[in-house]
């Protein structure tokens, strides 16, 4: 194994994942990070951030599905979607899926990531940032959350995780904020990387959404490049009526959608609320 035809992950102190660079198609240094899209035998076309994965073209769809239908079937009426981040498109590809959902503000502050996504990585996004119900802003998603006036019925953090630019987005102030933008029945979810490694993320989380939301919890999805074990999607809402939604609800909703998921269904739904006990005792 070479380093010229492997990429390694070092995102955790003692363990480290690698990837065959089978051909690199895109090397370059943005204003806030390194970017890289290679071409890997299993899993597509991956993309990385400082040689740390954030979306493959082979299982990006786990990660995004489970950030999005789940709260919008959850929800059941959401209208107006926000997504921080995302800048690969694979989020805002989900949500506008719903035709029930009328406007999707997506807030990326690199500028960059949407730019080569839109010519690297076209399947993320397939067609989303084409879509009249798009609104992209270019900008920090702390300083966006902080001077929203808007309501949004689903607020969706797709973040990277909490070191470099993305930091920010892991405090109690955002989250303060993004309380405040949520609509009366409205649902927070954010990426909180894979508890058994990264316990103190979902841990502080869930302690800002205990303190800012009637029901704050979490959910679970195994998404393989996001090495570890299973990742943990943090939740939260002002009514617990939307995590405790009736299977028979779901199931209408999913139907009534029309939507083809590799991933989601209304079971899964239900399950990925059903914790371990190492993931039970990370909640403060």
């Amino acid at each position: 194994m070479s380093d010229q035809t492997w990429n390694t992950e070092r995102l955790h102190a003692h363990y480290a994942q690698s990837l065959r660079v089978d051909e690199m198609l895109y090397d370059s240094n943005t204003e806030h990070q390194r970017l890289k899209v290679f071409q890997n035998g299993q899993f597509g076309r991956i993309l990385t951030l400082d040689d740390v994965v954030q979306t493959t073209e082979g299982d990006n769809f786990i990660y995004h599905e489970m950030l999005t239908h789940v709260p919008i079937l959850a929800h059941g009426n959401a209208k107006r979607v926000l997504i921080i981040g995302g800048g690969d498109g694979g989020m805002a590809r989900e949500a506008l899926r719903h035709t029930s959902v009328e406007h999707v503000t997506m807030v990326e502050i690199d500028a960059g990531v949407v730019d080569f996504s839109k010519e690297y990585l076209p399947m993320l996004s397939d067609g989303a940032f084409d879509d009249p119900r798009l609104n992209l802003v270019i900008n920090d998603g702390a300083l966006f959350m902080k001077e929203n006036t808007e309501k949004f019925d689903v607020i969706i953090v797709d973040s990277t995780d909490p070191i470099g630019p993305g930091e920010v987005l892991f405090t109690d102030t955002f989250y303060g904020h993004a309380a405040r933008s949520l609509s009366e029945d409205g649902i927070i979810v954010t990426q909180n990387g894979v508890p058994f490694m990264q316990g103190d993320e979902l841990t502080g989380t869930l302690r800002a959404f205990q303190a800012l939301f009637a029901d704050a919890s979490c959910y679970l999805a195994t998404v393989p490049t996001y090495a570890g074990g299973p990742m943990a999607f943090g939740w939260g809402s002002h009514s617990d009526k939307a995590r405790n939604v009736r299977l028979e609800d779901l199931e209408a909703r999913f139907a009534a959608a029309g939507i083809d998921t590799g991933y989601y269904n209304p079971e899964v739904h239900k399950a990925a609320f059903a914790l371990p006990n190492y993931v039970k005792k990370l909640f403060p």
